[in-house]
């Protein structure tokens, strides 16, 4: 029996960025902007206009991650640079989160447009950061790594958020004046967190992948902004791939209906707010351990046996979600989603990072970064149009269903890579 393999050096710095920049996502965009820019930033302005600038900024920094997510990888994968193109997005979106901070009352446009940037900071650092999965982790071992890094980000993003809202509840605790403080220092953390604890994989030095010289040819910075349509009608050839990138926006999309649609739906059937900080905080320290067993159930089970069961909790919670109607059957409801959400998200990168070839990586991801910012498109729209027709949120909710049940029909044509491996080692 062959003993677990060790983590080396490069993996623990590659682990430790999503450690890092985990706390924006969780402190940042889930939890204190929205709060913020409705309460302080949107002073002056109404309530549904408040809003309409929150979803126009969200929309407007999607929309760039997912016109320019392949041509910056593709561009990466050009120079092999994808440390120094992180580190340049990344200090974008701490600048920005740093900037916050010092944004006044009123002053909701200069909030937006600070935000937008932030979010491009953020998510164009982490294209280059899954590209590097394969280069640091050995095909067999990706799935642990992938589970690793999104366990890290899982209980990095906690800790800080659990502290944030200690910060904003108790202030005086922390020698602050009031809450509004508090969120404003809790905006400094986040970007303090995040630039102390990603220099390892700033300092990290990786060989130089080897690429087939029509390939050098081919790619140029000129065919770079052709590359969207270049890697889909490459994507194409490989059916394994095309039916795991269907499957894929199908479940995802039902994935993330359910995070963005979470609170909204708690709010509708009269949960109280400070419940569902509650309910995040359970999500993110429940998944830290529960990401990570996943990463053994693939390397046991393979990966897609444990995306089949990330996705079939997903289906049963859906249901009982439904049905719900306490404050305590919400958390056993965050609990559930935070024993699958991290496996879910880890195996998928793996997979896809099993699927590609290495020498493309910054091209590939940044396709399924783009395709990912597609996400949520057709579960809040089935959400909606049903509640309006039947006047239910609940019946709502249910139809998320659906998306789970289509992208497991096509997970279920992926020949799944670890499968194959085995096989194809057996026969030789």
């Amino acid at each position: 029996m062959s003993s677990p393999p060790s983590t080396t050096r490069p993996e623990w710095a590659w682990a430790l960025y999503d450690w890092a920049n985990s706390t924006f996502a969780t402190t940042v965009i889930a939890g204190f902007f929205p709060l913020f820019f409705k309460r302080f930033w949107s002073d002056g302005l109404d309530s549904s206009a408040s809003t309409f600038w929150l979803g126009f900024g969200n929309s407007t920094a999607s929309l760039l991650v997912f016109l320019f997510a392949p041509i910056l990888g593709a561009v990466a994968d050009l120079k092999q640079n994808h440390i120094r193109l992180l580190t340049l997005f990344a200090f974008l979106g701490i600048g920005c989160t740093l900037g916050f901070s010092a944004i006044e009352q009123g002053q909701w446009s200069l909030a937006v447009l600070v935000y937008v940037f932030a979010i491009l900071g953020f998510s164009g650092a982490n294209i280059f950061y899954d590209a590097l999965l394969p280069r640091v982790a050995r095909t067999d071992d990706q799935h642990r790594m992938s589970a690793l890094g999104f366990a890290m980000g899982y209980l990095g993003g906690g800790i800080l958020f659990a502290i944030n809202v200690a910060m904003t509840l108790k202030p005086g605790w922390f020698g602050l004046a009031d809450a509004t403080q508090a969120v404003r220092w809790s905006f400094v953390s986040v970007a303090v967190w995040w630039l102390v604890f990603m220099v390892p994989i700033m300092r990290l030095k990786l060989p130089v992948m080897e690429t087939d010289s029509a390939s050098s040819e081919k790619l140029t910075y000129k065919s770079a902004y052709q590359t969207p349509l270049q890697t889909l009608g490459k994507i194409r050839t490989n059916k394994n791939l095309w039916w795991f990138l269907i499957a894929y926006w199908f479940y995802i999309d039902g994935l993330a209906t359910i995070i963005r649609m979470a609170v909204d739906f708690g709010l509708s059937i009269g949960l109280p707010s400070n419940s569902l900080i509650v309910a995040l905080l359970i999500v993110q320290f429940v998944g830290f351990p529960a990401t990570i067993m996943f990463g053994k159930i693939a390397k046991k089970f393979g990966a897609r046996t444990g995306l089949w069961i990330g996705l079939s909790t997903y289906i049963l919670a859906t249901a009982c979600a439904a049905f719900m109607n306490t404050t305590t059957e919400f958390y056993i409801l965050a609990v559930a989603l935070g024993l699958v959400q991290g496996g879910v998200q880890s195996l998928s990168r793996s997979i896809f990072s099993q699927l590609i070839p290495k020498q493309n990586s910054g091209e590939y991801f940044g396709f399924l970064n783009m395709l990912g910012k597609s996400a949520a498109i057709i579960g809040p729209v089935l959400v909606g149009v049903i509640n309006v027709a039947t006047g239910n949120p609940r019946i709502g909710l249910l139809s998320i269903i659906s998306l789970f049940v289509i992208g497991m029909w096509f997970l279920y044509k992926v020949e799944d890579p670890d499968t194959a491996a085995d096989a194809s080692a057996n026969t030789q």
